[in-house]
């Protein structure tokens, strides 16, 4: 239970009590929280610390709309039909309703989460007035780190939306005050500039060689995040240098096993860049720190440990992403990727192409659960997936004591990759190098003069599920005929999200 103990998780939690800063709901509340200081003792700088733990403490606060929403339009993933939500299902279809809750809680809670950050930052700004130097740098570390946490969720936002508010302090009533909206680019490039000016501010490490807060953000997420950034606005030698310097500082390599990756195992490994964590502290009751994964699970199955509960099948691999994945011989990923039923297998079946499948496409995973057939979907997400043997004893929830992957070493070799075949030149790895670094750990034949075509199609193996990642891919390159299929009709208007309306009703500058 080593790796348990050595998580931020618990520093979260011993210190959340005190915080306030990450328990609002609503968005017009996290300015008051400026009106907590007049308690502080703002001489004792060790306080600082009890902000920026805040902040990562909502950070991996998401809702388990959230991801589900940024995720569900890909080529690689359904909804699951049958469903309470059908909006989400509309969603899907690209057929949008700005008064879903769904729309309304993901804009508000990461807007609550920034503006919480601006708080926080506030906060150890005026510590830093009464520190020494070595406070005042400790200080400043801290607030590198809230604007990386920060970026990431402004990040998401602008992919959902476009166009979104870029706030600058805790004061919400500078939002009223917007009479021009920030584009989709002028956020993107708002972002890339922050993370220029806090990368040496940052811990030259992996996130798990921190000891202070392992697993917190270091230079390298903030350089991830810069490429994220330059990669939607296609400033692809941006890019390459960036994730270059991740590449060419040998400190990342990829987790050996993919399986074990999205798992217990996988957890805090040397691939891993930005996650949200999680933790059951080792301990069958008690405080726990969790995700909602249910929404992945499949509604029926028969655990290998008895009692693990099942989830609500909202979450569903494509056939499209399948049959893709059967097509380039994939193995470990695709058994990665997808839980089978036997009802699924017997559709992917009806086609003549795929009478015949591997071995390994079973309704029994390789630690034993049976997925059972259910109503609302063929398959489930095997990305999301903790299998019942990997539960602590006593604890039962779907996934419990899972991690969240955003940033992965996969990715930006992949990124990377890309960039150089949009143009970029780097010294060092070459995009063969990166994209055959990827394929050899799926057990895939090295290539050799890689196409832009092929990294895109690695990325959609390697990627699939995770965070609409295809999705947003799929809108940079302006391939939206891939978004076209299963009877969906995709076109350029459906890339964004309507803004909510009780958003719309609070800053009238939305509707315009």
């Amino acid at each position: 239970m080593q790796l348990l103990k050595n998580t931020i998780i618990p520093k979260v939690m011993a210190l959340s009590v005190v915080m306030t800063i990450a328990c609002t709901d609503k968005l017009d509340e996290p300015q008051l929280n400026n009106n907590f200081a007049g308690g502080t003792d703002f001489t004792d700088t060790s306080g600082m610390q009890l902000s920026v733990v805040g902040v990562y403490e909502a950070f991996h606060s998401r809702g388990w709309e959230q991801p589900l929403l940024i995720s569900v339009r890909g080529d690689d993933v359904n909804s699951g039909g049958l469903g309470d939500q059908p909006d989400f299902m509309e969603t899907d279809l690209f057929n949008y309703n700005k008064d879903y809750w769904m729309y309304n809680s993901l804009w508000e809670n990461i807007y609550v989460d920034i503006i919480s950050a601006h708080t926080a930052m506030e906060q150890i700004a005026r510590f830093q007035e009464f520190a020494d130097d070595a406070g005042i740098g400790q200080g400043a570390q801290y607030i590198a780190e809230i604007k990386v946490l920060r970026a990431a969720m402004l990040f998401q936002i602008a992919q959902v939306w476009g166009d979104v508010f870029i706030p600058e302090s805790s004061d919400t009533n500078e939002l009223l005050e917007v009479d021009v909206l920030p584009t989709r680019s002028e956020v993107m490039q708002h972002i890339s500039d922050q993370m220029d000016t806090v990368i040496g501010l940052l811990p030259d490490m992996r996130p798990n060689e921190r000891t202070d807060l392992p697993g917190g953000v270091t230079k390298y997420t903030a350089l991830a995040i810069k490429a994220l950034a330059n990669q939607e606005l296609k400033n692809y030698q941006v890019v390459a240098d960036a994730a270059g310097q991740i590449v060419n500082s040998g400190k990342f390599s990829l987790f050996p096993d993919f399986y074990e990756l999205f798992k217990t195992p996988g957890k805090l490994s040397d691939e891993n860049i930005l996650d949200l964590q999680y933790s059951d502290f080792g301990q069958g009751e008690g405080d726990r720190s969790a995700h909602l994964y249910a929404p992945y699970g499949p509604q029926g199955w028969t655990p290998a440990v008895e009692g693990a509960a099942s989830g609500w099948g909202f979450y569903e691999p494509s056939l499209k992403f399948i049959k893709f994945m059967l097509d380039r011989g994939e193995t470990v990923r695709l058994e990665t990727s997808v839980l089978f039923t036997d009802r699924g297998i017997a559709e992917l079946q009806t086609d003549p192409a795929y009478a015949t499948l591997p071995a390994f496409v079973s309704n029994t995973t390789r630690d034993g659960d049976v997925i059972n057939d259910y109503a609302r979907a063929l398959f489930a997400s095997g990305k999301h997936y903790l299998p019942s043997n990997q539960l602590i004893p006593g604890r039962t929830a779907y996934g419990s004591n899972k991690n969240y992957n955003l940033l992965r070493y996969g990715e930006i070799l992949l990124m990377y990759a890309e960039a150089l075949l949009q143009g970029a030149s780097a010294s060092g790895m070459t995009a063969d190098e990166a994209v055959n670094l990827v394929r050899a750990r799926a057990g895939m034949p090295a290539l050799s003069g890689v196409t832009l075509n092929q990294v895109i199609d690695e990325k959609f193996a390697e990627l699939g599920m995770e965070w609409g990642k295809r999705y947003y891919d799929m809108v940079r390159l302006g391939r939206l005929d891939e978004l076209s299929y299963d009877g969906r009709t995709f076109s350029e208007a459906d890339s964004f999200l309507p803004y909510p309306q009780s958003q719309v009703d609070q800053f009238p500058i939305l509707e315009n």
